[in-house]
């Protein structure tokens, strides 16, 4: 079942700097509150414009070296660990400033982050987090490499890592977060690491500049030649460098046995949050990388697209209503024959679901269309209106002195008629809070299990 949960964001802005790992340019980046629904956006403070790039899977162009993210010609660089920070912290919406296209290495992992937002704190906002729950296993696999990921139904968001690279220096390793609060503790400061072997060809065209060895495990997969030692040398600006007896370079010490595998689970946090709604479910990831774990979001954001533009919400008619007829005439001023909901079913502060059973006994029959009944459209969106009313109404103490105008009405849509004999559920949504007595909501109608009008509404109570 899926949880009401309030959306987040931090309480005020914050800044670090530090170098980009392939740049080798120093960046600036400032978390700053954004509003709801706005999700995680970054900002290139350094273009004319200042233009801005959603965290989004559709804007992922390559997945060398980490992830990259380009809309309209503007690249965002490596945001992975800074996203899976974010995600780890529990927030929703936040504006990502930054004044170069790679984001900060930092250590390597999220640390860094997690302790800068955790330095302003969070706050909720006035709105429900969208979670898609899921419910049956969904994967995507990688053909070419072996690589795995799928999800399956879980009361809380889950994430099992397993990675297998095939060498005696780093065999298999697993990891797991049991629930998103532990990310904090047991995954943010997990550093990115990488082989020997493919820091030699980077080392040589020149790709690492920012990586110093206090921010990346090195793995020796096998003899280290004078020349790359040398190279290794100059890249990291150390006099001496030596290998361990576990493996890896001289120049850190392992925060887990298992860091490398807590590594991939931030990666495939970060990279997920890609999807840009929250997940329910239990993610396992054998072998992952940044293309199989972008392609799997791809995956799974078109998914929920689909299901939200298809999704039919399910009410038991046969339960007790919130509020009957007696209790909406008490609330609302309407009367018969204008009264066009018979039961109101569920009531939060951002929606509500009314009822309305259509008989052949209603008045607009007579004319809408003789021998051919059908049910006026505009007769449905005042019915959508006053299932709103209610909600708006119910935020003042004494709602019997109060009327409902209608201010303004915006993409309307009928797709199926509406005749005696349908029982018809009504859904409103607030797009914004509401202020000073005004409702602005999305409305959604649907009878026989399907959508059969929709229409953004805006309406005012003032006082009789």
């Amino acid at each position: 079942m899926e949880k009401m949960v309030k959306q987040k964001t931090i309480k005020t802005e914050i800044s670090l700097t530090g170098v980009g790992l392939h740049t080798g340019k120093e960046v600036k980046i400032t978390f700053k509150p954004a509003p709801i629904n706005n999700g995680f956006t970054f900002v290139r403070k350094d273009l004319e414009g200042h233009p801005v790039i959603e965290a989004d899977a559709n804007y992922v162009v390559n997945t060398q070296r980490g992830t990259n993210l380009e809309k309209l010609g503007v690249k965002i660089q490596t945001p992975e660990h800074v996203l899976a920070a974010l995600v780890g912290c529990d927030l929703d919406n936040v504006i990502i400033e930054l004044n170069a296209s790679e984001l900060p290495i930092m250590d390597g992992s999220s640390k860094y982050f997690v302790e800068a937002i955790e330095k302003v704190g969070v706050e909720e906002q006035e709105a429900k987090r969208k979670v898609y729950v899921v419910k049956e296993v969904i994967s995507f696999t990688d053909e070419e490499t072996g690589s795995e990921i799928l999800v399956m139904p879980s009361d809380d968001y889950q994430v099992t890592a397993m990675v297998d690279f095939g060498t005696k220096v780093l065999g298999t390793q697993n990891a797991t977060m049991k629930n998103i609060s532990d990310f904090k503790s047991e995954i943010a400061d997990s550093r990115t690491f990488s082989f020997l072997h493919e820091l030699e060809s980077l080392l040589e065209d020149g790709l690492i500049k920012g990586g110093d060895l206090n921010n990346a495990i090195v793995y020796v997969d096998k003899e280290i030649s004078e020349k790359t030692m040398n190279n290794l040398k100059v890249a990291f600006g150390k006099d001496e460098i030596t290998v361990k007896p576990n493996g890896i370079l001289d120049n850190l010490t392992l925060h887990y046995p298992n860091e490398a595998a807590r590594h991939k689970l931030l990666d495939v946090i970060g990279d997920l949050s890609l999807i840009g709604t929250r997940i329910q479910g239990k993610i396992i990831a054998n072998k992952p990388g940044h293309f199989v774990n972008t392609q799997f979001a791809k995956k799974m954001a078109k998914m929920i697209k689909i299901e939200q533009r298809n999704h039919i919400p399910v009410y038991d008619l046969n339960l007790e209503p919130l509020m009957d007829i007696h209790k909406i005439m008490s609330v609302l001023p309407h009367r018969p024959p204008f009264l066009f909901i018979d039961r109101i079913l569920e009531m939060s502060d951002s929606h509500i679901v009314g009822m309305k059973n259509v008989t052949m006994n209603e008045s607009f029959f007579v004319g809408h269309f003789p021998g051919a009944p059908v049910m006026p459209g505009v007769i449905i969106v005042e019915a959508m209106a006053q299932t709103g009313g209610i909600l708006v109404l119910s935020t003042v103490p004494d709602p019997e002195n109060y009327l409902t105008y209608f201010m303004k009405i915006d993409n309307v849509k009928f797709k199926y008629k509406v005749i005696p004999g349908d029982t018809l559920t009504f859904k409103c949504e607030l797009i914004t809070p509401i202020r000073r007595g005004i409702c602005h909501m999305q409305a959604n109608a649907y009878a026989n299990g399907r959508l059969v009008a929709e229409a953004e509404l805006m309406a005012q109570i003032a006082k009789k």
